[in-house]
């Protein structure tokens, strides 16, 4: 079986999240902005496993662009977190840098997807 880069990045991305999340609730005592950050964060590889088991490319493309919206709002927790001091500077680039990645991707097979014809057999 042929490796997923999309899938593995998203789901390493979420470990990730998780850790975040156990280390702003545990040692940050934030309790609001942190779940909104596990819960898009997490979302875009759940949403990256659905499109991969899509019915349709409507229904493949549909999944995709979930994904890439959780990605975009995960972004703006993670900068909110950080300007609000929850996020050290060295973290929220880190984060963002494996997001931007995931973006990329994203948006590369999305575009890619789109433009490739459908044939009827």
């Amino acid at each position: 079986m042929k490796d997923n880069i999309i899938q593995e990045k998203s789901f390493a991305f979420a470990i990730r999240i998780v850790k975040a999340y156990q280390i702003l609730t545990s040692r940050r005592k934030e309790f609001v902005l942190s779940k909104q950050l596990l819960r898009s964060g997490t979302s875009i590889g759940a949403n990256i496993e659905e499109a991969i088991g899509a019915h349709s490319r409507a229904d493949f493309l549909a999944k995709l662009s979930i994904g890439y919206k959780e990605a975009r709002e995960t972004q703006f927790w993670i900068r909110l977190l950080s300007a609000t001091g929850y996020l050290a500077e060295l973290e929220r680039e880190s984060l963002l840098d494996d997001l931007d990645q995931i973006l990329k991707i994203l948006t590369s097979i999305r575009l890619t997807t789109k433009s490739v014809p459908i044939h009827n057999s």
